[in-house]
């Protein structure tokens, strides 16, 4: 680690986007940190997939194998800690960790992702990451062909319906209490024969994490092999709105095309600035992100030849 804490960039956050940061940062020859706690919220996953060469890996690995190819480029530090406090401005910004350490860096680039809120339904917990997802994009090819329920309402209930229609025609909408649908939608559902349940859930049942059946207040038992739900999120960090970052009413923060917030010096990228929640487009805004940055460097160190 640089002995003087001080670095041309602090990443916060080392998922894909952090990660994919950090190497085209490293390569730019930049010193860079990134502190990372170590709780991404794909951790209860098994698998990452859609990621072109890593397809299947569990994010575990994934991440070990670019702290591995990290290790190439010496100007590039990982850190397992929790940046708990950031001040200062451009050029000059101060992170402070759990542990007590202090970093300096020039740039600071806010990768810290989303978090769940808590699955306030009994036995979701028990079956995310295993039998219960949130992307078709990203597990509906394990479940293609096997009956499923969708648990969401109002329009997220429709855009499940429509998007889980590629990977299989047998599932269930269960809205946990009022639809929150028009008229015209119910219609839809019913002329795609798409059932509709909004009896609120008693509990979700399932064997070492794999789904069996739901359970509604009702007494209506719907078998199923398989969940996708709509989260509950919240930014990862409330660091970057400290620093006055503005932010979306979804929790995501504002950034332009390079990856730059509405704070001079700052960058955000990954599940921390969109709603699109995929590891491979996370590492591509990480990259964009990271050319922004060195961009910046270079035009900085330029002007004051």
């Amino acid at each position: 680690m640089n002995n003087t804490n001080q670095f041309d960039v602090a990443i916060i956050g080392g998922g894909p986007a952090g990660l994919s940061g950090a190497l085209v940062l490293g390569r730019a020859r930049r010193s860079v940190v990134v502190i990372d706690e170590g709780k991404a919220r794909n951790r209860v996953t098994r698998e990452t997939h859609g990621f072109l060469t890593r397809d299947g890996v569990s994010p575990s690995e994934f991440r070990a194998a670019a702290a591995e190819q990290m290790r190439q480029y010496p100007s590039v530090s990982l850190v397992q800690d929790a940046a708990v406090e950031i001040s200062g401005a451009d050029g000059a910004f101060r992170i402070v960790t759990a542990s007590g350490d202090a970093y300096e860096a020039k740039k600071l680039l806010f990768a810290v992702g989303k978090k769940d809120r808590p699955l306030d339904i009994a036995g979701l917990a028990d079956a995310y990451g295993r039998s219960a997802f949130v992307c078709p994009y990203c597990d509906g090819w394990e479940l293609r062909d096997q009956p499923l329920a969708v648990i969401a309402s109002g329009e997220g209930a429709m855009h499940m319906a429509k998007t889980l229609a590629g990977w299989t025609s047998r599932y269930v909408i269960c809205t946990n209490g009022p639809d929150g649908l028009t008229d015209e939608l119910r219609e839809a559902l019913a002329k795609r024969d798409i059932p509709l349940y909004d009896a609120p859930i008693e509990r979700i049942e399932s064997k070492e994490g794999m789904v069996e059946q739901i359970v509604l207040q009702d007494g209506q038992r719907l078998a199923c092999t398989g969940i996708f739900f709509a989260p509950a999120l919240v930014s990862g960090s409330d660091l970057p709105q400290s620093l006055g970052c503005e932010m979306t009413e979804a929790g995501s923060l504002v950034i332009n095309e390079f990856g730059g917030t509405s704070v001079p010096g700052v960058f955000g990228a990954g599940d921390a600035a969109t709603i699109r929640y995929q590891a491979i487009m996370a590492a591509s805004m990480g990259s964009i992100a990271a050319v922004g940055i060195n961009m910046e460097l270079l035009q900085e160190t330029w002007d004051n030849a």
